[in-house]
């Protein structure tokens, strides 16, 4: 049965990747060397209830957004991310779809940053890997909130503080890189809904789809309002991988500034709760 060789094939895969491996604290006593179901969910974005019944078989067809996410939270080779999908009963991405696979070199680049704020998006700006300090500075978000643009036009927005003028600069950035992001990947069907729900259910997203505007890069220095450390004021700069279309966002602070001891403490009481 397709769904049971998928948990299988999950299951037996998660016990191969060490935490350290995949990013993050190894912490205190382990009864197996491999990731806790907790820690895949957390990589994945996704539930540990659904991981535990994907495992276990009693759920059935997930989605390619699920198994591209299980695939890059286990460091799957392109051949391995080939399998997943095939024994999820799926077919893998093609061209003209958004490309959501990060190779293992970027990933091993992300996992020696460990004291600077690393994510990565495909060109819709849906969060497909985040650092544990980055999400101890920004917060943890799954399902729709996982995308930016979804999240500021119909969500809980996030920790970066605007001004009335920056948050019009944003939006205004935001729907002109998602119709040309759009325009390169006529043929992804998941990127066609996403921007008719937008379209459908926030006047402001629809009124800037139809005027076609666009504007520079927002400034890349921000004030983030983390509600245990107060306020950080960081530089962020978006970096980009050749032939892949993902954007890397690194936050960094001043050498020895106010703001970088304070990111060096959310380093420490931030992250605690993956160890925990």
């Amino acid at each position: 049965m397709a769904t049971t060789e998928f948990g299988h094939t999950v299951r037996r895969w998660r016990d191969r990747v060490s935490p350290e491996a995949a990013g993050l604290p190894a912490g205190g006593h382990r009864r197996a060397a491999g990731l806790r179901r907790e820690e895949l969910a957390l990589l994945a974005g996704i539930s540990v209830d659904y991981v535990t019944r994907l495992e276990q078989g009693r759920a059935a067809n997930p989605s390619e957004q699920v198994v591209e996410a299980l695939g890059r939270a286990l460091r799957l080779t392109s051949a391995e991310r080939e399998h997943l999908f095939h024994v999820a009963g799926l077919v893998p991405p093609g061209q003209g779809t958004v490309p959501a696979y990060i190779t293992p070199s970027v990933q091993r680049m992300l996992d020696r940053l460990t004291g600077t704020p690393v994510a990565v998006s495909d060109a819709t700006w849906t969060l497909l890997l985040a650092n544990p300090l980055y999400v101890a500075l920004m917060g943890h978000h799954q399902g729709n909130e996982r995308n930016a643009i979804w999240r500021n036009f119909l969500g809980s927005g996030s920790r970066v503080r605007h001004t009335p003028e920056s948050l019009r600069l944003l939006e205004i950035s935001q729907v002109a890189q998602l119709r040309a992001t759009a325009n390169r990947y006529p043929a992804d069907q998941r990127l066609r809904r996403l921007i008719a729900e937008l379209r459908s259910r926030s006047p402001r997203f629809a009124q800037l789809w139809e005027s076609g505007e666009v504007t520079p890069h927002v400034a890349s220095r921000k004030t983030i309002d983390h509600p245990v450390v107060g306020p950080l004021t960081l530089d962020c700069d978006i970096l980009s991988v050749a032939g892949s279309d993902l954007r890397i966002m690194v936050y960094t602070a001043e050498p020895d500034s106010e703001d970088a001891e304070k990111l060096a403490l959310l380093g420490v009481v931030g992250t605690q709760s993956l160890t925990s």
